[in-house]
């Protein structure tokens, strides 16, 4: 808002008029915005992030922060010696890695995070999957690849897992009561194991078992592009199957939009693909007639 206050009174009023319909339109809704990548690692960006969920949630929005820190991860483990390895994008964890997983996300990052809102004169609250059973996750295995013999075999994880039964009971005490869940996508097995989730995954099955009204995932792009490079601004679900097929949407994208559909199908009304390095991003999106990425609907 700093630019705002800059702006002349007459500009002021402008903003506030396109602001407000969509106020009015996002007023007692849940949003859920997933935060990582390099966003995260720029103090500057991610105190300017906290001052948007502040002022979002002081507009009547309810806002849900789930976060990632795969560099942040990355780092730690490079730090205390630890080699990483991956398959398919999804690190595999041992033992010894899954606790660092754990005590990076649920400990230090979520704090910063927290802390960040709670300095921008918002009340923040860290929490992680574990935290009144609100996730419970399955293991997931890997992708098959061949072993020495050649033999297509699946590649055990470790303690990877994906959300097998949302629990929203302590995120319905938390929401409209002037506080931020800040979650890391870190839950309990039903075998009582701590397994490391995929930030995506796990934001996209809190918006459905939430049924928010919007689910933003803050990334490295602007969304989704075209076969020319030009930005997609609004896209169904059956476009997106389209366009996975004919190869527009390759490589990392896959899986975001694939997360994109499955919160969908879980009852969230649209999710939006942005740049998280672009100011105020979430703002111009939900508070501005031209939106900042591509939103995703049924």
């Amino acid at each position: 808002m700093t630019e705002a206050l800059k702006a002349s009174p007459q500009e002021q009023a402008e903003i506030l008029m396109q602001a407000l319909p969509h106020m009015l339109r996002y007023d007692d809704a849940i949003v859920v915005v997933k935060y990582g990548g390099h966003a995260m690692g720029d103090e500057s960006v991610a105190r300017s992030f906290a001052r948007d969920m502040v002022l979002l949630e002081q507009s009547g929005v309810n806002p849900v922060v789930v976060h990632g820190g795969g560099p942040q991860i990355g780092a730690m483990l490079g730090k205390l010696g630890i080699k990483s390895e991956f398959s398919n994008g999804l690190r595999i964890t041992d033992r010894a890695t899954v606790e660092i997983v754990e005590m990076v996300l649920a400990g230090a990052i979520n704090k910063q995070i927290v802390g960040f809102i709670n300095a921008e004169g918002g009340r923040a609250i860290g929490l992680c999957g574990k935290d009144g059973n609100m996730v419970l996750a399955n293991k997931v295995m890997g992708a098959p690849r061949p072993d020495a013999d050649g033999i297509e075999k699946e590649v055990d994880l470790g303690f990877v897992g994906e959300p097998a039964k949302v629990d929203t009971t302590v995120l319905d005490s938390v929401l409209g009561r002037d506080l931020i869940p800040v979650l890391a996508p870190v839950a309990q097995g039903f075998d009582g194991e701590t397994y490391n989730i995929n930030a995506d995954t796990f934001a996209g099955a809190i918006a459905g078992a939430l049924k928010a009204k919007r689910l933003l995932f803050l990334t490295d792009v602007p969304g989704v592009l075209d076969a020319q490079g030009n930005l997609l601004k609004q896209l169904r679900m059956d476009d997106i199957r389209a366009l996975i097929a004919d190869g527009t949407i390759t490589g990392g994208m896959i899986p975001k939009v694939e997360t994109c559909i499955y919160a969908i199908e879980q009852g969230v009304e649209g999710v939006v693909i942005l740049d998280g390095k672009l100011p105020h991003a979430v703002l111009i999106e939900l508070l501005t007639d031209h939106g900042a990425g591509t939103l995703i609907t049924r």
